[in-house]
């Protein structure tokens, strides 16, 4: 009788983190979008710690200096300290962003799904409805509706939000139309599922994939409008620390050569805008059904 060696093979770890793992580490370009989102979060979620000074405290003694060991960043016309400014305003414009950007995505996906799925009438004056609102200039519609609503914060997240509703609501429209007579949601169909079931559990998930990349794209477009609005007088309104804000009151002295009063919050919201760009890819390949295959 023969020996008979079995060789062991290793198990392939099957789970979200696993695959997460194995996305940032196949994709550079991804690890570094998370490590740079990962540095937005700190200073949103720290930042009334780390920050040296309080920012809202103004010294008329120390106003408009320049960058130094005591202020990184320097001191604007008020004497507050430009850094702690700019890492308060991250947690601003990333709630802002955020909370808008879910927003649109929520309400999107579930008017586009319908209107994919079940189509007829209901399709058409969703569609109609959707051409309505693209037919504007979005950053002008934003600017009209917080005008009318008043400028909060909150208008804010529900003027960038009703802006980014048609984004989701066709992207998904889209998809759920292709796949809702495809074999696999047949067979849902016939398993007994119903149709919202076969449309949530089935359907939608194939669906998030080009999703991701919207929802990246859309939270940079989101910080950049809410940023814009700002700097136009109809967001956040002053003594707030918020990027718009702090970009508009340093263009008043970029001639005298002031220039990190406007630099530094502007290379805050460049960077913001540029991290959200590289996770597009990162985040589709997160949420793929057919990557963990």
């Amino acid at each position: 009788m023969s020996d008979i060696t079995t060789s062991q093979v290793p198990v392939k770890q099957d789970g979200t983190l696993a695959h997460i793992g194995y996305v940032l580490r196949s994709n550079p370009v991804t690890l570094l979008a998370f490590t740079m989102f990962a540095i937005l979060l700190l200073a949103a979620v720290l930042g009334p710690v780390i920050v040296p000074y309080d920012p809202m405290e103004s010294n008329a003694a120390i106003a408009l200096q320049p960058p130094s060991m005591a202020h990184w960043f320097g001191t604007d016309n008020l004497g507050r300290d430009v850094f702690s400014r700019v890492i308060l305003a991250t947690r601003l414009d990333l709630a802002i962003s955020v909370a808008a950007v879910a927003l649109s995505f929520l309400i999107g996906s579930v008017l586009g799904s319908v209107a994919g799925y079940w189509g007829g009438w209901l399709d058409t004056v969703l569609n109609r409805l959707f051409d309505t609102i693209m037919a504007f200039p979005l950053f002008v519609l934003a600017m009209g509706i917080v005008a009318a609503l008043g400028n909060t914060v909150e208008n804010i997240v529900y003027a960038t939000a009703v802006i980014n509703i048609p984004f989701y609501a066709r992207l998904v429209r889209a998809e759920v139309n292709i796949r809702r007579d495809a074999g696999f949601a047949q067979a849902a169909k016939l398993a007994g599922n119903s149709d919202i079931r076969v449309l949530a559990l089935h359907i939608f998930p194939n669906a998030l994939p080009p999703m991701m990349v919207q929802v990246s794209l859309n939270l940079g477009w989101a910080i950049l409008n809410a940023a814009g609005l700002s700097f136009i007088g109809l967001g956040v309104r002053p003594p707030t620390a918020e990027w718009g804000i702090m970009v508009a009151e340093g263009a008043n002295f970029i001639v005298s050569g002031e220039w990190w009063l406007a630099f530094f919050p502007g290379f805050a919201l460049m960077f913001a805008v540029f991290t959200f760009n590289l996770l597009g890819d990162g985040l589709r390949d997160m949420v793929d059904p057919r990557q963990r295959s």
